[in-house]
């Protein structure tokens, strides 16, 4: 056996000999045709950077270049680092090796801004504070799902179609509390409605919309106007309260999918987007989404509830 000193010798001896041996081209990835970063190697025998690889397999289950099924590699759901590869790249380009590092970081930082070409998914309403399980399948969807992960940043905007335009004016951001990848790469996704937003502009990254937005902000009011939002709002909530005891069987059966009606909070106007029961409702009442649509971007918790106040009364005074 080597001893240490005759190891350090023979290391560097390997170097010069790997560096005149290889060149950058033989450590690109076919499919993005850049310095392999994070490369993992298929059963097949084929290397291709781990996001490279996953955007192909958004698609369909096969390796890109030689088209043999990878079901199985897929439901496994694991994609470990080919690390002697990794180790020769360090070894005979480190400085390369440290661009394509920075690059990819950079493009992170890009994806994780919460203001500027944030992702949409267009689909459902989302409201804030209340759970919104989603099933990802389409392949764009996929793509910005996993970059939301991976960026840190675990939100994205949802936006429901809107004639006309690619999709409404108003939005929920929704963070990713936990996703649940199925064997063949669609994946059940448990979300959070977080806070409302306006679509300042529109745009696309790889097949799914984006958007720069700014944040909507209830308005606050202070001294005798807000003793009579006070009121107002404990009015509504008892009206709530007895929709969801006296309700007809449908809203008995949306009250087992959606569970209770959120405790009253103490402070009405704590959060940017005011009390959460209030979401909770206008997500189950029977309403066209063009007028939840109205609720969600008005400023006004008075107004809001006062619209609320309208609904319930209008509903409770049905016969069963």
């Amino acid at each position: 056996p080597l001893d240490k000193e005759e190891e350090t010798a023979a290391a560097k001896c390997t170097q010069p000999c790997l560096r005149e041996s290889l060149s950058i081209s033989d450590l690109e990835c076919s499919l993005c045709i850049r310095m392999f970063f994070e490369p993992v190697t298929t059963p097949c025998g084929h290397t291709f950077c781990k996001e490279c690889l996953e955007r192909c397999l958004d698609h369909r289950p096969n390796c890109p270049l030689c088209k043999q099924s990878l079901r199985e590699y897929l439901k496994a759901g694991r994609y470990s680092p080919t690390v002697l590869l990794q180790d020769i790249m360090l070894a005979t380009f480190p400085t390369q090796l440290a661009e394509r590092r920075e690059l990819h970081q950079a493009e992170m930082a890009e994806l994780s801004n919460l203001t500027k070409n944030i992702p949409i998914f267009v689909c459902t309403m989302a409201f804030p504070g209340i759970p919104c399980p989603l099933h990802v399948f389409e392949p764009r969807y996929r793509l910005m799902i996993r970059r939301c992960q991976e960026s840190g940043a675990r939100r994205f905007g949802m936006c429901i179609y809107e004639n006309g335009k690619s999709f409404a004016d108003y939005g929920c951001m929704l963070e990713i509390r936990q996703v649940e990848v199925l064997a063949d790469g669609r994946s059940l996704v448990d979300t959070i409605g977080r806070q409302r937003f306006r679509v300042l502009s529109r745009g696309h990254r790889d097949g799914y919309h984006t958007a720069d937005i700014e944040y909507l902000e209830d308005k606050k009011v202070s001294g005798e106007e807000l003793q009579e939002l006070q009121c107002l709002h404990e009015s509504t909530y008892r009206l709530a309260q007895r929709f969801c005891e006296h309700g007809d069987l449908t809203s008995r059966h949306i009250l087992m999918q959606h569970g209770p009606l959120p405790e009253k909070e103490e402070d009405i106007q704590a959060s940017a987007d005011g009390p959460t029961w209030c979401w909770w409702l206008i997500s189950i009442l029977p309403l066209d989404p063009s007028y939840q649509l109205n609720l969600f971007s008005c400023t006004s918790l008075r107004a809001r509830l006062s619209q609320l106040q309208h609904i319930l009364t209008a509903l409770l005074q049905q016969p069963p």
